[in-house]
C-alpha cells in the first residue's frame, strides 16, 4: 500500500475540484440535487485516495475534515464571511476539504520539491508577499489576506511540516482563485464585526487554510494512539515525511 499520496494525485485531485466547481455553477440547472450527486462523488474520490495512503496521513485527512467542517457551518453558514450559491454548505464541500489536504501534501512532498526546499519556500513567500501587497492597495483593501500571509509566513517557517504548507499554498490558492471567479461562492466585503476588510478571494486564504493542516498535523497522533488502545493494536510506526520539522 502506498504511505503518501504521489506528486501527481495533487493536479489529479485539484482538477477533480475544479471541475466540480465548474459542474455547480455552470453545469446546468440540477440546483440543490447537482450538488448533492456531485457531493457523493467527491466523497467516493475522497475514499478512493484515502485507500492509498498510511495511517498518519490517512488521520490527518479526517481531522482536517471534520475541523473544515466546523469552520464551514460557523464562518459560511452562520456568520456569512462568505456565502456559497444557495446559502447552504454544499455537499462537496466536506469531502472537498479532504482531496485540498491530500492535494497539499502530494505537492509538497514531490521529490522536485524537496530538493529545491529553499527555493520553493522563497517563490512561496514572494509570490504571497506580493498578492497580499496588492490587496491591501486595491480598492477593495484586503486586510485579511495580509493577515493570513503572515500566519503563512509562520507556517513556513516554524510549522510542523513545511512541505504541507507549500503545497497549500498552490493548491488553496488556485481553488479560491477558481471558486470566487466562477462564482461558487463569495467573500463578504468586511467581517461580522465590520472592521477587517477582506478581499474575493483573500490574498493570503492559503495562510487562513493553514490552520487546519495544523491541527490536523498536531491531532492525529493522539487519534491514532487513541485508535490503537482501543483495538489493542501496536499502532502504526512513525512516519518521519508526516511531521517534517525541517
Amino acid at each position: 500500500m502506498r504511505r503518501d499520496p504521489p506528486a501527481w494525485s495533487g493536479p489529479v485531485m485539484m482538477g477533480w475540484l475544479t471541475a466540480v466547481l465548474w459542474l455547480d455553477r455552470a453545469g446546468g440547472g440540477g440546483g440543490l440535487w447537482q450538488q448533492r450527486s456531485l457531493g457523493l462523488l467527491t466523497w467516493l474520490v475522497l475514499l478512493t485516495a484515502l485507500v492509498r495512503v498510511g495511517p498518519a496521513v490517512r488521520a490527518q485527512t479526517v481531522v482536517v475534515v471534520a475541523f473544515a467542517t466546523v469552520v464551514e457551518y460557523l464562518f459560511s453558514a452562520t456568520l456569512q464571511v462568505y456565502t456559497y450559491r444557495f446559502d447552504n454548505v454544499p455537499a462537496f464541500v466536506p469531502p472537498g476539504h479532504g482531496l485540498v489536504y491530500l492535494s497539499a501534501y502530494a505537492l509538497g512532498h514531490a521529490a522536485w520539491v524537496q530538493r529545491h526546499r529553499r527555493t520553493s519556500v522563497a517563490a512561496v513567500l514572494v509570490v504571497g508577499g506580493a498578492w497580499a501587497l496588492h490587496g491591501l492597495l486595491a480598492d477593495r483593501s484586503d486586510v485579511l489576506g495580509a493577515f493570513w500571509y503572515a500566519c503563512l509566513v509562520l507556517f513556513v517557517v516554524l510549522g510542523p511540516s513545511r512541505g504541507v504548507y507549500l503545497g497549500a499554498f498552490v493548491a488553496v490558492s488556485w481553488l479560491e482563485l477558481a471558486g470566487t471567479h466562477l462564482g461558487t461562492w463569495t467573500w463578504g466585503t468586511h467581517d461580522p464585526t465590520g472592521s477587517i476588510s477582506i478581499g474575493n478571494p483573500p490574498s493570503g486564504a492559503a495562510g487562513g487554510y493553514g490552520w487546519f493542516d495544523l491541527v490536523a498535523l498536531l491531532a492525529a497522533p493522539a487519534m491514532l494512539r487513541g485508535w490503537a488502545r482501543i483495538t489493542g493494536s501496536p499502532g502504526p510506526r512513525p512516519e518521519p515525511e508526516a511531521v517534517d520539522v525541517r
